[in-house]
C-alpha cells in the first residue's frame, strides 16, 4: 500500500491547522493538488508508509503529513514522534477496482484526519463523495457498501465501516491522551518511492527539516514486514502483525491495559504476551478456552479464536472490522503453532549447590510436604486474588500463599546460585533447587516493578 509521491502548490482555499471550526470540506485543508481525488500531495505534505499496516478489511490506505512551516517533529526510538501544534496527519482509505490490477483504478472511501491542537489530538472522518471529487464532514461516521476484485481474481464485497469522530479515541488513545499510531521510528524506517527518488523515510524526514534527533537508519528501531519472509523471522513477522493490528490497545498505557496483555513487539516477557496467560475476564470472548497462547496449539488459544471472529462480542480488534484478515490470521497460527511449549523445555534440575540446599532465608518459608495448596483449579494453576501464575513444578503442586506465606518472604538472586528460568509464570518466575524435592521460586507479580517474592513448592 504506497502513497503517491509528488510535488504541487497549495491550496489557496487552505485553512489554518490552530482552527477551531473544522472544514466542511476536505479539501480546504489544502492537503493535496486539486480537489485531492488523484491524492496526489500538496507542497509541504509528505506521504508515508509503514512496514506492517493495520488490517482495514482490504482498504488501501494512503498517508501524509504536513508540519506548521518553520516547525519539527521531535525523534523517539520507542513512542510516537512529538508533533507541534498545528500538525495535520491525513489517512484516506479507499478500495481498488481489481486488486491485480491498479491502472484500474480505486474507489476513495475515506480520509480521516488527525490534527494535534493546543488541547491535544482531534480525530475527524471525512466521506468522499461519488464522483470522487470532494469529501465532506461526517462527525457520525457511517458505512459504504464496495466491492472489488480481490488479488486471488474473485469478486469480493464488503459493508465498510466509517467510525464516528469519538471513536477514534478507541484506537488512539495512550493512558489518557490522543496519540498518533503510525508515526513512530521502527514503523517509519523504511524506504519510500518520493518523486525525488527512493530513499529512507526517517533519513528523508531528516534531510527536509521535518524531524530532529533522529540517528542513522541503521541505528534506529525496524518493525519486521508481515508479510515479507526476507524482513524477518516467522515469529518477528507475526509480532510485528500483532502490535500494529492489536498493541494499539493492548499495551500497558492502552484501552486494553487492563487485561494484561502486551502485544508490543518489543516485549520479551512470554505470559505478558500471551504465552499461557488466562484471560482477566471470561465470557465469550474466550471461546471455552483457558489461555490467550497455548504454544504449538493455535486452535486452544485465545488470541487465534478472536482474530478469526466478526462476531461482536468475540472478535478481535474491537473497530471497523467485517472482515478477517485470513493472511495475518494464518500467520499468527503459524508461529503459534511453532512454539516449544516452555513448561516442557525448560526443565527445571535436580540438584543444587550446598549453600543453596541450607539456605536458612528459603528454609523459613516452606511448606508441609504433599500439602495441596488452596486455590488449586488444575493441577498446574493458582489463582491468588490478584495474579493468576502457570507454574510448571515437578510434582504439580502449586505455590501457596497462607499462614507463613501471608506476607512472602523477599530475597535477593544471591541466595542461590543454581537459576532456572521458567517462561510461563507471571511474568517471570526463577527456581532454585533445596536439596531432592523442594524448589524456591522467586516472582515478580508486576511487570519488572515489584521486589522479588519466595515460595516453595513441594
Amino acid at each position: 500500500m504506497v502513497a503517491l509521491a509528488g510535488c504541487g502548490s497549495t491550496s489557496p482555499q487552505a485553512v489554518q491547522a490552530t482552527s477551531q471550526t473544522p472544514p466542511e470540506r476536505l479539501s480546504q485543508y489544502g492537503l493535496f493538488v486539486g480537489n485531492g481525488g488523484s491524492q496526489e500531495p500538496a507542497e509541504g505534505v509528505i506521504p508515508y508508509d509503514l512496514n506492517s499496516a493495520l488490517f482495514s478489511d482490504c482498504a488501501l490506505k494512503y498517508r501524509f503529513l504536513r508540519l506548521p512551516p518553520g516547525t519539527h517533529a521531535t525523534y523517539s526510538d520507542r513512542d510516537a514522534f512529538e508533533f507541534p501544534v498545528g500538525t495535520m496527519i491525513a489517512k484516506t482509505f479507499a478500495y481498488p477496482r481489481d486488486a491485480r490490477d491498479p491502472s484500474l483504478g480505486r474507489r476513495l472511501i475515506e480520509t480521516r484526519i488527525l490534527e494535534r491542537k493546543s488541547e491535544g489530538w482531534v480525530g475527524l472522518p471525512y466521506i468522499w463523495n461519488a464522483e470522487q471529487t470532494e469529501a465532506t464532514l461526517e462527525l457520525a461516521g457511517g458505512t459504504q457498501d464496495v466491492e472489488w476484485i480481490h488479488g486471488d481474481g474473485k469478486p469480493r464485497t464488503n459493508n465498510y465501516i466509517i467510525p464516528n469522530a469519538n471513536q477514534c479515541k478507541g484506537c488512539h488513545k495512550a493512558g489518557e491522551t490522543v496519540t498518533p499510531i503510525g508515526p513512530k521510528a521502527r514503523h517509519l524506517n523504511r524506504d519510500f518511492a518520493y518523486s525525488s527518488g527512493v530513499e529512507n523515510q526517517l533519513e528523508h524526514w531528516t534531510r527536509q527539516g521535518a524531524l530532529s534527533g533522529a540517528p542513522p537508519a541503521a541505528q534506529a528501531p525496524k518493525l519486521a514486514v508481515w508479510d515479507d519472509p526476507k524482513s524477518g523471522t516467522l515469529e518477528a513477522r507475526a509480532r510485528a502483525w500483532l502490535e500494529i493490528n492489536c498493541a494499539h490497545c493492548h499495551n500497558p498505557d492502552g484501552p486494553a491495559r487492563n487485561s494484561g496483555l502486551d502485544l508490543l513487539a518489543s516485549q520479551r516477557n512470554p505470559t505478558a504476551f500471551g504465552i499461557y496467560k488466562p484471560p482477566v475476564a471470561a465470557g465469550r470472548g474466550s471461546g471455552g478456552r483457558e489461555f490467550d497462547i497455548v504454544p504449538g496449539q493455535p486452535d486452544k488459544s485465545i488470541l487465534v479464536f478472536r482474530i478469526d471472529s466478526t462476531d461482536a462480542g468475540i472478535m478481535m480488534p474491537e473497530l471497523g472490522k467485517r472482515l478477517v484478515h485470513k493472511e495475518g490470521l494464518a500467520l499468527v497460527r503459524e508461529w503459534i503453532g511453532a512454539m516449544a511449549d516452555p513448561g516442557k523445555t525448560a526443565a527445571i534440575p535436580r540438584s543444587a549447590p550446598a549453600e543453596a540446599q541450607t539456605n536458612p532465608r528459603a528454609e523459613a518459608s516452606t511448606t508441609a510436604r504433599g500439602s495441596r495448596p488452596q486455590g488449586a483449579l488444575d493441577g498446574n494453576r493458582y489463582r491468588d486474588g490478584r495474579h493468576t501464575r502457570v507454574v510448571p513444578t515437578h510434582h504439580g503442586e502449586l505455590p501457596q500463599y497462607g499462614s507463613r506465606h501471608e506476607s512472602p518472604h523477599q530475597a535477593r538472586s544471591s541466595t542461590c546460585s543454581n537459576w532456572r528460568l521458567i517462561r510461563t509464570a507471571n511474568p517471570v518466575s526463577r527456581f532454585c533447587v533445596l536439596g531432592d524435592r523442594e524448589r524456591v521460586g522467586f516472582s515478580s507479580p508486576r511487570w519488572d516493578a515489584d521486589p522479588l517474592k519466595v515460595w516453595v513448592v513441594d
